[in-house]
């Protein structure tokens, strides 16, 4: 989802600057403008003395500048935010009995468990991915790309009893919650004869 807000963000914000420059650059070359243009020539100002100090004597002007320039800035320290959390779980803590515990890479987990999930019958694709705050309770999310027969309620306790429960259990892990969303493969309708 937030790389679906930052491509539009961007490219609305792209498209307002293209199209504030495009209009400047037009009014400044001198080109002929039609009479609805905002800019009527070379010496024409953006923003006239009048239009910069027409609210300035209000009561509401300032407090409502300051709330609007603060709100933009909180967008932008959340949107800063966004950027810099990790979506993945780089690291798995694995109990090994001794005290100290081992780190497994999460991506050489979710391999694992992404080959033991494709191996289900019924399942062409599978797509695994460890998220989650703490190296010692990761949470999955599996993709299941099901065969046009396949049963999904099947698929799904035995993705569960299998995949997830001997990730589980190889990490030492106490619980493993897991999302699965799954998907029908597209197929040719069947011909009868």
């Amino acid at each position: 989802m937030l790389r679906t807000v930052n491509r539009v963000v961007l490219g609305l914000v792209g498209l307002v600057l293209l199209c504030l420059g495009g209009a400047v650059l037009v009014t400044g070359t001198g080109l002929p403008v039609p009479s609805w243009w905002p800019w009527s020539g070379r010496n024409d100002v953006l923003l006239s003395d009048a239009d910069r100090t027409r609210w300035r004597d209000e009561g509401w002007w300032w407090p409502v500048v300051i709330a609007v320039l603060a709100l933009l800035v909180l967008l932008a320290l959340w949107w800063l935010l966004a950027q810099l959390r990790r979506a993945r779980l780089a690291e798995v803590l694995v109990d090994t009995g001794d005290g100290e515990g081992a780190l497994v890479r999460g991506r050489a987990l979710e391999n694992v468990m992404t080959g033991e999930a494709e191996s289900l019958e019924g399942v062409s694709h599978a797509r695994v991915m460890l998220t989650g705050r703490s190296r010692r309770a990761p949470q999955a999310r599996v993709l299941l790309q099901l065969e046009p027969h396949a049963a999904p309620a099947e698929r799904l306790s035995r993705l569960v009893d299998e995949a997830v429960t001997h990730a589980r259990e190889s990490a030492g892990l106490s619980s493993l919650p897991v999302e699965a969303r799954l998907r029908e493969s597209r197929h040719r309708p069947e011909r009868v004869a």
